[in-house]
């Protein structure tokens, strides 16, 4: 099948199975969704979204963030991955917003980017879900999947985004990512999957794929049974 009727049959599996798309972090505005995605790195945005609610009574604008000490920041946070290097960035970024933007979040990648611990896939996010700017934020689901489903290599992802802006249209982008997440989540998860079952690797994914995940969780399975007996 050609890329891009495998790209069209994907998008309607998906708009039939998620036509509404709500952001699964908690958040307020651009401010509060910037240091939602920031702290989703290396975990999850379940565990993020139990930790915001203290960290926003604490401080949910750049003048309150970057006035708390960062010792306070930490507790809030201290069960995310990264937390003490998350807290320092989360009081310099909003030091940053500050004294670069006026208070505002800015609107721009190359602005957002520049700030402390703002990455290109948590800029994507922002830009395109708090202010509405076409982008393709990959994360681990969309990256696994893409290649799963032969829409890219899986070589990094920087390849895999370049690689479904030209699949897929502009204007899809904001929503697809997230509904690739949903998917990625409810019925296609990284172990202990049977591609030849899902909805979508069942028929996207190439035999030869298939065969080699199987393969590749069943020497897991032996791993893990030897040592378990030992």
């Amino acid at each position: 099948m050609k890329r891009e009727l495998k790209a069209q049959k994907i998008v309607n599996i998906l708009e039939d199975l998620y036509p509404e798309t709500p952001i699964p972090l908690d958040h307020s505005d651009a401010y509060t969704l910037l240091v939602a995605v920031m702290l989703s790195a290396q975990t999850t945005d379940k565990k993020v979204n139990e930790v915001t609610p203290a960290l926003f009574q604490l401080a949910n604008h750049p003048q309150a963030m970057a006035n708390a000490p960062v010792e306070d920041i930490l507790e809030c946070i201290r069960v995310l991955g990264l937390a003490p290097t998350k807290a320092k960035n989360l009081k310099k970024l909003s030091q940053q917003i500050l004294d670069l933007h006026q208070g505002e979040v800015p609107e721009s990648f190359e602005a957002l980017e520049a700030l402390a611990g703002v990455g290109h896939k948590t800029a994507s996010v922002v830009m395109s879900q708090a202010f509405g700017h076409p982008a393709f934020p990959i994360d681990t689901h969309i990256h696994r999947l893409a290649a799963r489903w032969g829409l890219s290599d899986g070589s990094s992802v920087e390849k895999t985004e370049r690689d479904l802006k030209k699949i897929f249209d502009r204007s899809l982008w904001n929503k697809l990512h997230l509904q690739i997440i949903f998917f990625g989540r409810e019925y296609c998860p990284a172990r202990a999957h049977d591609l030849s079952l899902c909805p979508i690797c069942s028929w996207a994914s190439t035999k030869k794929r298939q065969q080699e995940e199987a393969q590749a969780e069943a020497n897991k399975r032996k791993r893990s049974k030897r040592s378990t007996k030992k």
